[in-house]
């Protein structure tokens, strides 16, 4: 989550350098701070009030267009292992239909990668998806491959032969001390 923007009075800003520089506060036991005048102090005091409001404000919004996953969501690692030759044209079929079918059919995209290193560099696809829960998942699929858009797009794309040789796929599930996913 990103912090807004909010300005602050110069004069609070000069007073933090300040405190900041005489102030030892890693070797320190306790800290004093210099005296605030009342226009410095009366200042910082909308500051501190926009500063609140908006990061509440930004958190709630956050939360709303990101809200965390249920506890029965689930998370689908693919790897797509291409034919000889294929990945090019198999990652163009992602990029220009495969995405948003997902889309289409409720299949979240966490993120698509390609191996930085040989042999794998140069024949594989490798993506994680979300899904509400594995029933949701397998109706997903379900309802993706009966797609006629899919259908057509995957027939045009493997006139000169499959783009696969193999597909792997393994459902995961977050752990208690994974990190909040965006």
């Amino acid at each position: 989550m990103g912090v807004p923007a909010v300005a602050i009075p110069l004069a609070i800003q000069q007073r933090w350098l300040t405190i900041r520089k005489g102030c030892d506060f890693q070797s320190a036991t306790s800290v004093k701070i210099p005296a605030m005048n009342r226009r410095t102090l009366l200042q910082a005091v909308p500051a501190a009030a926009i500063l609140y409001k908006s990061l509440g404000a930004a958190a709630a919004r956050q939360d709303k267009a990101n809200p965390a996953p249920a506890a029965s969501a689930v998370y689908e690692l693919r790897v797509y292992h291409a034919s000889a030759g294929k990945l090019p044209d198999l990652l163009a079929r992602f990029r220009d239909h495969t995405v948003k079918l997902f889309d289409r059919h409720g299949m979240k995209s966490v993120a698509y990668w390609t191996p930085a290193d040989e042999p794998d560099k140069s024949n594989t696809l490798i993506y994680i998806l979300s899904h509400p829960s594995r029933e949701a998942a397998a109706a997903n699929w379900k309802a993706f491959q009966d797609d006629q858009e899919w259908k057509s797009v995957k027939e045009k794309s493997e006139a000169n032969g499959k783009l696969t040789d193999k597909i792997d796929s393994t459902f995961m599930a977050l752990t208690d001390f994974s990190p909040a996913l965006r």
